[in-house]
């Protein structure tokens, strides 16, 4: 087949390609614009047709194609696309960075709190807070386990009390007993 006869033969499906188009869009201009597409591909990809086959249905098919890509290209912005009035005070701290000189206190006032344990209590306690196991760190210090248990609770406790200003800003119950 022949350019001139194939352009004249989707130019004859155009009204049939009309109405097609506006049973996706329900709008006019939406649909002249889709049918323009549709023949723009056709065009493109003449090479692919195979000659004898059903050109009307090979055109309808590229519609219907095009149709949905755009659709989901469609929908695919407008879930990037977010208005302010969109957004909550959650997304919004998710996405703030945070003041890390406030960390900086933070870490200090722990480090201080930690100086102030006995080594009794602070070696078992930071030995657990490593990932040790109670009889690990029984076997190594070679105290009874029952007392390795005693002195990590004894030790939060310790750091708990010290460091209770920050108990309101995290919640009593995350760090209860």
């Amino acid at each position: 087949m022949n350019n001139i006869s194939f352009n004249s033969q989707i130019c004859g499906l155009r009204p049939q390609l009309n109405q097609f188009a506006f049973k996706f869009t329900q709008n006019a201009d939406d649909a002249d614009d889709l049918v323009q597409e549709t023949l723009i591909k056709a065009l493109r990809y003449v090479q692919l047709y195979k000659e004898g086959t059903n050109l009307k249905g090979w055109m309808f098919t590229i519609m219907k194609n095009t149709f949905i890509n755009d659709y989901r290209s469609m929908v695919r912005k407008r879930l990037v696309v977010t208005t302010a009035e969109d957004l909550t005070s959650v997304q919004l701290s998710c996405s703030a960075s945070s003041n890390q000189g406030e960390g900086k206190f933070v870490r200090k006032d722990i480090e201080n709190a930690m100086g102030t344990l006995t080594a009794e209590y602070y070696i078992p306690f930071t030995k657990y807070f490593e990932g040790f196991k109670y009889h690990e760190i029984a076997d190594e210090l070679q105290i009874p386990i029952g007392t390795v248990k005693t002195r990590i609770h004894v030790a939060r406790k310790i750091l708990k009390a010290k460091l209770k200003m920050y108990s309101d800003n995290f919640g009593k119950d995350q760090y209860a007993d």
